[in-house]
């Protein structure tokens, strides 16, 4: 299993940022490995809203189901599944003064012969989870 966790502070009051980052089609503006995300279902963004993500990672096209498991008024949890990979997303938001501190933390649990590659996998998940801490804050800024 790998886990990375990033910590963040934002401009945007953390309400905002919470239901910018519930709708799971915005990670192609700030998951630099996103290609494209679509939504499955309709209908407002809670728990149990689900999204198509194409990504890219190390040179190959990879799609993950993923699930808004929990919506709750500091925290966000998405589950996405593939026959290899369960990865999950747990971002929390809290309001601090003037600014918004955001965790965000992804944890991706390999299945099969793919457990025995996560060692080697560690430094680019990391690396890409910089990728995200750099970019996520200034597309909230944005906003």
């Amino acid at each position: 299993m790998i886990d990375v966790e990033r910590r963040m502070a934002v401009q945007r009051p953390a309400d905002e940022v919470l239901r910018y980052l519930a709708d799971f089609g915005n990670t192609v503006e700030w998951d630099p490995g996103t290609e494209d995300c679509v939504r499955l279902d309709s209908g407002p963004v809670v728990a149990g809203a689900h999204w198509r993500n194409t990504s890219r990672f190390r040179g190959r096209r990879t799609e993950l189901d993923y699930r808004l498991e929990e919506y709750a008024p500091e925290r966000l949890v998405f589950v996405g599944r593939n026959r290899t990979v369960t990865a999950t997303d747990d971002i929390t938001v809290s309001a601090s003064a003037d600014r918004t501190l955001l965790v965000y933390r992804a944890s991706l649990r390999f299945h099969g012969l793919a457990r025995l590659a996560a060692p080697f996998l560690r430094s680019e998940f990391e690396r890409l989870a910089d990728a995200v801490a750099d970019r996520l804050p200034r597309v909230l800024a944005g906003r």
